[in-house]
C-alpha cells in the first residue's frame, strides 16, 4: 500500500492522491451496494430473468442520459456537479433503505441510475484534468487501485451485516459513506475550471461525431468489455450461488476474492502499460477472463468456479485503469467534455448486453451456457486488441494536441 501513497518522482500527491481517497470512499459505498443490489431485486421479484431484465431497463436510462447530460458537462464546474451527484445519492439510498413497494423501487433505481451518468462522468474529467499527458495511465491506476481496496472490503462488510441486519442496513451503510465523500470533497476545494461557453446540445450530431472516430470505436468496444465482465460477475454469479445453496456471506466471500488481483496487479499494469505500450497489456489482459471463463463451462462444482472467476480479475486488473487511459491518450484537449459523456454510454451498452442476452439464455438453456457467452464475449475483445495503437506515454514530452 505504501508504494500507491508515498511521494514518488512524478507523483501528484497533492491532487490525484486526494481524489483517490475521495474515491476509495465513494466506491466503499457503491462496494456494498452492488454485492447485494442482485439479490435485493430478485427479495421483490423472485426471478433472475426479471432480475435481468429490470437492470437492462435502467441501463437504456443510463445511454439516453449520458448523451442528454452533454451541454450540463460542458458548461458546468464538474467538482460542482460531483458533489451535487454525491448528496443527492446519499438522499436516495435513506429511501431505499425504508421503501417496502416495487414501484416506488424503480423510481428510486431511475434517479439513481441518473445520478450515476453525471458523477461517473465529471469524475472522470476531473481525475484527466488532474493528470499530466506522461502519468495518466499511472495516475489511472492510482485511482483504481484506491478504488479496488474498497471493492476488498465492501463485500465482506456487506455480506456479514445483510446477512445479521437485513439487506435494509446495507443502504442506510452506504448512504453515510457517501455523505461522508460529499463533505471531504467539498473540505478538499478541490477544482476544475474546464468549462466551455459554446456547448453541443444536438444529441444525434454528438452521436455521430463521436463514431466517426475509428480509434474512439476500438477503444468504446474494448472498455466495454471490462464492463460487459463486471455484470456477469456482480449480477449472475451472486444468484448462482444463492441457488447453489450458499448463503449470501458466500457473495461477500467471492465478491471480495474477485476485488483482491486488482489491488495486486492494477497499478503495475497501469504503469506498464505506459511503458510498453497499451496493445499487449489488451491482448493479455481479455485473453486470461476468456480462458477461465471457458473453463468453467466445463465444470459444475460451485468452489471451483468461483475459484476460476477470482483468477480471471487478473486480467481484469490488467484492463480496467489502461482502457480509459487510452481513451483520453487518443482524444485531444478540447475533445474531453464533449466525448468523455458518450464514451460511457460503452457502460450502458455493454450492462446491457450482459443483462438481455444472459437472461434470454437461461430461457431455454442452463446456466453453464453463460460462461460460455462471457468467454466469447472476452475472445472478441482478445481479438480486437491487435488493432489498436500502441501508444507509449513513456515516449511523450507530456504535451497535448489542442
Amino acid at each position: 500500500m505504501g508504494v500507491l501513497i508515498r511521494k514518488q518522482k512524478g507523483l501528484i500527491f497533492t491532487g490525484i492522491t486526494r481524489l483517490a481517497m475521495v474515491s476509495f470512499i465513494v466506491a466503499l459505498a457503491f462496494a456494498l451496494i452492488d454485492t447485494i443490489w442482485a439479490v435485493y431485486l430478485d427479495s421483490f421479484v423472485n426471478n433472475i430473468v426479471i432480475v435481468g431484465f429490470i437492470s437492462a431497463f435502467l441501463t437504456l436510462v443510463s445511454l439516453l442520459f449520458y448523451f442528454i447530460f452533454i451541454p450540463l458537462i460542458e458548461k458546468s464546474s464538474k467538482a460542482k456537479i460531483y458533489s451535487y451527484s454525491l448528496l443527492f445519492f446519499s438522499i436516495t439510498y435513506v429511501l431505499f433503505a425504508i421503501n417496502t413497494k416495487f414501484y416506488f423501487l424503480i423510481i428510486l433505481a431511475f434517479i439513481a441510475t441518473i445520478l450515476q451518468t453525471i458523477r461517473t462522468t465529471s469524475f472522470g474529467i476531473i481525475v484527466r484534468d488532474k493528470s499530466s499527458e506522461k502519468n495518466l495511465s499511472r495516475n489511472e491506476g492510482l485511482m483504481y487501485s484506491f478504488m479496488n481496496i474498497a471493492w476488498v472490503i465492501g463485500p465482506l462488510i456487506a455480506g456479514f451485516l445483510s446477512e445479521k441486519y437485513g439487506i435494509n442496513m446495507i443502504f442506510v451503510l452506504s448512504a453515510i459513506f457517501i455523505f461522508i465523500a460529499f463533505f471531504v470533497f467539498k473540505c478538499l476545494r478541490i477544482k476544475d475550471d474546464n468549462i466551455k461557453k459554446k456547448v453541443h446540445s444536438k444529441i444525434f450530431k454528438n452521436f455521430k461525431a463521436f463514431f466517426k472516430s475509428k480509434d474512439r470505436i476500438f477503444s468504446y468496444i474494448l472498455s466495454g468489455g471490462v464492463n460487459l465482465w463486471w455484470v456477469f460477475i456482480y449480477l449472475f454469479i451472486p444468484l448462482l450461488i444463492i441457488r447453489g445453496g450458499l448463503g449470501i456471506k458466500w457473495v461477500g466471500y467471492f465478491l471480495f476474492a474477485v476485488a483482491v488481483p486488482l489491488i495486486m496487479f492494477q497499478y503495475v499494469s497501469s504503469k506498464l502499460a505506459g511503458k510498453i505500450g497499451f496493445r499487449k497489456i489488451f491482448k493479455i489482459g481479455f485473453f486470461i477472463p476468456f480462458f477461465f471463463a471457458l473453463l468453467c463451462f466445463f465444470i459444475g462444482n460451485i468452489y471451483l468456479i468461483m475459484l476460476f472467476l477470482v483468477l480471471a480479475s487478473i486480467g481484469l486488473a490488467m484492463l480496467e485503469a489502461t482502457t480509459e487511459a487510452y481513451f483520453f491518450d487518443i482524444l485531444k484537449k478540447d475533445e474531453e467534455c464533449r466525448f468523455y459523456g458518450p464514451y460511457n454510454t460503452t457502460i450502458g451498452i455493454n450492462q446491457l448486453i450482459g443483462k438481455i442476452i444472459p437472461s434470454i439464455l437461461l430461457l431455454f438453456l442452463p446456466f453453464r451456457f453463460i460462461f460460455l457467452f462471457f468467454s466469447f464475449c472476452m475472445f472478441i475483445m482478445f481479438v480486437m486488441s491487435f488493432k489498436i495503437r500502441n501508444i507509449m506515454e513513456s515516449r511523450r514530452d507530456g504535451k497535448r494536441d489542442k
